[in-house]
């Protein structure tokens, strides 16, 4: 059987939820093949019980034991065989099932690391996991009803085919009825559709709608706005329960439809049976074979009306997926990428040079100068260049690989802080925790580095976050790394010790620091004084703070203004 999941899943056909339907059952064919293969076995042993049942009978009533222990036998031998391609059957169905919903997960989270910043402004939180939820498991269960949906349309067609071998008006009963069941069930589909589709729609939104106050509820209780937000939520919560209920309904006309349809159908096959037996056109043997039949085509067509509401939700589901697969990043790869050379990382917008194998610092005057930058550096946004390279010409794998930007929006995940912090089992966690100064954090915990986190690492302080998450930047150990900000929620003791073993953790390697604390400038090699988004002045912190009074005033937190711009503001007061 198939180790699942696959290492890789594929490229995915987005262009439309139906070709992504049949892409997934293309990329499985050869199991859903054996899968159908041995429903259409299973299903039509059980067609064939009826018939030898009823040649049993026959056989008892003329009283030949030769004929009845030969058709005995027979029972046994197809019941074993329906037992065991029955067990075959449902293992290769699960399999199925798996396969698409894990291949269906890979391609998303594939996705989602392709568009990167790009996905949280396309799409809302609640839809992303509303795919990984309940999508896949709608789509798993279409691949999964492929093949009994092909089992039983062959039963079906197996049991019509004895009928009008023995009776042509009960043959032709089931060969009409059958498709006005399916017409029946078929009118339910398209409003069952569309309920299901709003009913999503719904359901992605106030999942979005409850990430977001709960990452938002400690902002929420400061400025008094949880009532509105938690009532804003309740009337969103209705809303979707309403629209549930409208959903529940056809879904409850279909599964009646499901068991009524069918019973009626069997009530007159077994009617039509009787009146043929008591006028002599049929056999008694045969009456309990059509009665048998009539019972067993229960099953197949209850079937079959369930394969169309499965894949009717599988394509639901896959529209959801398609639509994140068709979005596209706003820094696409390149049609020819060229590979990165080594060299220097350089910044043309803003004059930013860093040097490879050494550490820079940027001090920009606002936060948001200095952020823009490392995007740029990082390729979050086009401008940079390595050697003579712009990171835009080259694959955006190779840029990621490569760049690393660490800022404080990263998240901790849910889970073992060990796979979070190391997930590659680099086995340097130790090293990294120490020069992050993050090692008492970690060790203080019930299981130390095994234990299992909160969402976001919410039962670590903001400056236990902030260490935490520079140790796993330090885990990845990229060639470049760009920090932002790393010790801003830090007291100032923790950040000299973060200083010194953060140059002897990066030694040999690039290394940018994005900050205005002193204690980190001091320790780098060459720093980069930003101002009005420009540099305007490079060297060592010493030196900038002789010959540069902005970068003193900035470093040194004194927030008088220049003399020049005090002219004509002598009333004022300053601080």
């Amino acid at each position: 059987m198939r180790r699942l999941p696959v290492t890789d899943p594929g490229t995915p056909d987005s262009r439309s939820a139906t070709r992504y339907l049949l892409w997934l059952i293309r990329r499985s064919r050869l199991t859903v093949a054996v899968a159908a293969l041995l429903a259409i076995a299973w299903m039509g042993c059980q067609s064939l019980v009826p018939a030898v049942v009823g040649l049993a009978v026959d056989a008892a009533v003329a009283r030949d034991g030769p004929a009845l222990a030969a058709w005995a036998s027979v029972l046994f031998g197809v019941g074993l065989l329906q037992a065991l391609t029955g067990i075959a059957r449902h293992r290769f169905a699960v399999t199925n099932w798996l396969s698409a919903a894990f291949r269906t997960v890979q391609v998303v989270v594939r996705q989602a690391n392709r568009l990167g910043s790009t996905l949280p402004r396309r799409l809302a939180a609640g839809e992303v996991v509303a795919i990984g939820t309940s999508d896949i498991t709608h789509i798993g269960g279409a691949v999964d009803i492929t093949s009994r949906g092909v089992g039983s349309l062959l039963a079906v067609i197996t049991v019509t085919i004895l009928l009008l071998n023995s009776s042509v008006p009960l043959g032709l009963v089931v060969l009409v009825g059958v498709p006005m069941l399916m017409l029946v069930v078929g009118v339910l589909i398209p409003p069952l559709h569309r309920r299901q589709r709003a009913y999503r729609d719904r359901q992605g939104r106030l999942t979005g709608r409850a990430a977001d106050l709960v990452g938002g509820l400690r902002v929420l209780r400061g400025v008094g706005g949880e009532a509105v937000m938690a009532a804003r939520y309740r009337t969103e919560s209705r809303a979707l329960s309403e629209a549930g209920v409208h959903t529940a309904r056809i879904e409850s006309l279909l599964e009646a439809a499901q068991v009524l349809l069918p019973g009626v159908f069997l009530v007159l096959v077994t009617w039509l049976g009787a009146r043929f037996a008591v006028d002599g056109r049929i056999t008694l043997g045969q009456l309990v074979a059509f009665y048998a039949y009539a019972a067993f085509l229960v099953a197949p067509l209850r079937q079959l009306t369930e394969a169309i509401d499965k894949i009717t939700r599988g394509h639901v589901a896959s529209r959801r997926v398609v639509t994140m697969l068709r979005e596209r990043s706003d820094l696409p790869d390149p049609p020819d990428p060229r590979p990165l050379p080594v060299g220097e990382l350089v910044d043309p917008d803003s004059g930013v040079r860093v040097t490879p194998g050494r550490l820079t610092a940027i001090a920009a005057t606002t936060p948001a100068a200095a952020a823009r930058i490392a995007d740029r550096l990082g390729r979050y946004a086009d401008g940079a260049i390595l050697g003579d390279v712009p990171l835009a010409a080259a694959a955006m794998s190779d840029v990621r690989e490569r760049i690393l930007v660490a800022d404080n929006e990263a998240a901790l995940f849910s889970g073992r802080l060990r796979s979070d912090l190391d997930p590659e089992g680099r086995g340097t966690l130790p090293e990294a925790l120490a020069a992050a100064e993050a090692t008492e954090a970690v060790d203080a915990l019930p299981s130390g580095a095994d234990t299992v986190m909160a969402d976001r690492g919410r039962s670590f302080s903001g400056g236990q976050r902030q260490r935490l998450r520079l140790a796993r930047a330090l885990v990845t150990d990229p060639e470049v790394l760009i920090l932002v900000e790393p010790t801003n929620a830090v007291d100032a003791y923790t950040e000299a010790r973060i200083a010194e073993r953060l140059r002897a953790a990066r030694a040999g390697r690039t290394t940018v620091l994005c900050t205005t604390s002193p204690l980190l400038l001091s320790r780098a090699d060459r720093v980069c004084f930003v101002e009005n988004g420009r540099a305007v002045a490079t060297g060592p912190h010493t030196e900038l703070l002789r010959t540069e009074p902005g970068y003193a005033r900035l470093v040194l937190r004194d927030n008088d203004p220049p003399p020049e711009e005090k002219s004509g503001e002598a009333g004022e007061e300053t601080s």
